[in-house]
Parts: C-alpha cells; structure tokens; sequence
C-alpha cells in the first residue's frame, strides 16, 4: 500500500500529520504536485512534481495509484477516478468517499458550479479547524491499521 497526497492543496497541517505517519507506520507517502513540494528528509517520502497545467498532477496520481492505495484529496473528481481504480479516497477534513457518496458529492459540486456560474454567491468551504485535524488522523490511522490487517496478496 501506498498513499497519494494531491499536494498543489493539501493545507500544512494535513502534510504534518501525513509525515508522522509516513515516519511511524513506515509507509511511502507521495506527494504530488506541479511545483516543488518543500518534504524532510526520509526513505518514506517522495515528492513528485509534474508540468503545469489543469488537472496534470491528478492525472499523474490516477495514473500510478493502485488498488489498495490511498489517496488524499479534496478534489471530488479525483476521488471517484480513484476509487474507480480500486483505491480508496480521504480529503482533509477526515472524509471516507465511497463508491456511494462520491457520485451524490460530484452532482452536488456540478450543481454549485452551474450556481456559481449564473451569478449566485455560495461561498467556500471553512478553513480546517482542530475538529477536522483530529478526524483526517483517526481516519488515516484506522485505514492504514485495517490496511496492515489485510492478508498479504497470494500471487
């Protein structure tokens, strides 16, 4: 398993908690972006720039992420290329989407966009409070333990 980070977003205190992870569980953390991603020193993590340009570094982690992977995402899109993929998907506020929910989230993000679009105001999402700090670690934490609970694959 690895995780995929969708860094061009990601806020600071999300890419911390994604470090000790990495460093604790020993796992590899990729953060991909279209500028330099400024990472400490460790085996565990690895930057990934890719050119600019619109929706590159998520077709970069689509591309390389496989089935057991995780991704960290707010980017609804993303998410459901993902998980059609066989990964599984995490935005920063400590979210699971789900074959079931992302579908209702991509519809409820097209309708804002069209909202937007005719003019109407809807306004952003909040910034991250300590509450979503606290479940983007929980739910990174159950994941990668349920993730290490899996048999290894027998081929």
């Amino acid at each position: 398993m690895q995780i995929w980070v969708d860094a061009d977003a990601c806020p600071k205190v999300v890419k911390e908690i994604l470090f000790r992870v990495a460093e604790r569980a020993q796992l590899l953390v990729s953060f991909v972006a279209n500028q330099p991603v400024p990472l400490p020193r460790s085996p565990f993590l690895q930057a990934v720039q890719v050119a600019q340009g619109f929706d590159i570094a998520d077709n970069e982690i689509v591309r390389r992420c496989a089935p057991g992977d995780l991704v960290i995402t707010a980017d609804i899109p993303l998410a459901a290329e993902v998980i059609d993929k066989g990964a599984t998907a995490l935005n920063p506020r400590g979210e699971l989407y789900t074959r079931e929910n992302v579908r209702q989230r991509l519809n409820m993000r097209d309708f804002l966009d069209t909202m937007r679009a005719s003019g109407v105001h809807t306004g952003g999402p909040a910034a991250l409070d300590q509450r979503d700090r606290q479940a983007f670690a929980n739910a990174l934490d159950s994941f990668v333990a349920r993730a290490r609970r899996r048999p290894a694959d027998p081929a």
